[in-house]
């Protein structure tokens, strides 16, 4: 069983033969890395500062990375793996817990880089929904954002998560509504589109598939699309819409698994009950005992950014 750790300087002499181990069996590259010059003490100087993560399988070490803050960003170094513990999960047991403990530290996503003339270890980070940032030379950076969740326990409250999503989005922007009936896909458009201050009222589009909402003020327009009723990408595509998508900030309901295709870059926003049982819609009004006070009926937004278009969007700060 692998298990992964947050460590100190403590433990500097395990995670640098790890480092060795792994970065000793790749092949030789040019530049070479440096990370087989690391010592103990250089090892020690880097987790005192930021810390750093040891993988073990039955208390043998097997693989390591350093944390080294980058802005809003955790930075991600001499991730290693033993060559003998390859194919068992231990690369990603360590991004997640490295996912992890960037959240629990405040900082918005992970970042890390990569040489190009590993396509295998390029592929490895992409799977896991990194995103190339940049590229010096054979150098790459990679990126990803980490999900958000935010719970919403009226329909005002919804509303509000849709108005606080709006100050970050932009024209082209590709927004992703799933959850099931009654969730509050629309509720949480509607604060969107206030947001965004376009004009008329946000309903659902079910019968009409699709709406396009101009803005008053001059910024992008919101096309409202329900996918319910559509059989895949194909007929999005087909959607005679008054503006283009690129011109336009796009919400897709019902759009998991139909119009991912539409964009690079996307926000999966899926929202789930705390009641599954309940198929009752998010209320939208004052509870029927005439109180003034909103039932609860919590709903947990999540928050999926896809891409690079969310590294330094603010989306965590707006949202939290």
């Amino acid at each position: 069983m692998i298990e992964v750790a947050e460590v100190g300087p403590e433990r500097a002499g395990d995670v640098v033969s790890v480092i060795h181990a792994g970065f000793g069996a790749r092949e030789v590259l040019d530049p070479p890395s440096t990370a087989t010059e690391e010592t103990v003490q250089t090892v020690a100087a880097a987790l005192t500062a930021h810390g750093g993560l040891l993988a073990t399988a039955d208390a043998v070490p097997v693989g390591a990375l350093l944390f080294e803050p980058q802005g809003q960003l955790l930075g991600l170094r001499r991730v290693s793996v033993d060559p003998d513990e390859q194919g068992r999960g231990v690369a990603r047991a360590l991004v997640r817990r490295a996912e992890r403990v960037a959240e629990e530290r405040g900082f918005e996503g992970v970042l890390l880089t990569a040489r190009a003339e590993l396509p295998r270890t390029v592929r490895f980070w992409q799977h896991l929904g990194y995103a190339e940032t940049g590229r010096e030379g054979s150098l790459l950076t990679l990126a990803r954002v980490l999900p958000v969740r935010v719970e919403a326990a009226t329909a005002e409250q919804a509303q509000e998560l849709g108005r606080r999503l709006a100050v970050v989005l932009r024209a082209g922007d590709l927004v992703i509504l799933s959850g099931d009936l009654g969730a509050g896909k629309t509720t949480f458009t509607q604060g969107l589109g206030g947001g965004l201050d376009v004009r008329g009222s946000v309903t659902s589009p079910t019968f009409v598939i699709s709406r396009v909402h101009p803005s008053l003020v001059g910024g992008p327009a919101l096309v409202h699309v329900d996918a319910y009723r559509l059989g895949g990408i194909e007929e999005l595509d087909d959607l005679d819409l008054d503006t283009s998508l690129e011109d336009a900030v796009t919400v897709v309901e019902w759009g998991e698994g139909v119009a991912e295709g539409l964009a690079d870059t996307r926000l999966e926003v899926r929202i789930t009950r705390a009641r599954a049982d309940d198929t009752a819609p998010v209320p939208d009004g004052p509870g029927p005992e005439g109180d003034g006070e909103e039932p609860r009926d919590p709903r947990t937004f999540t928050f999926v950014p896809v891409g690079s278009r969310w590294i330094g969007s603010g989306l965590r700060s707006a949202l939290d």
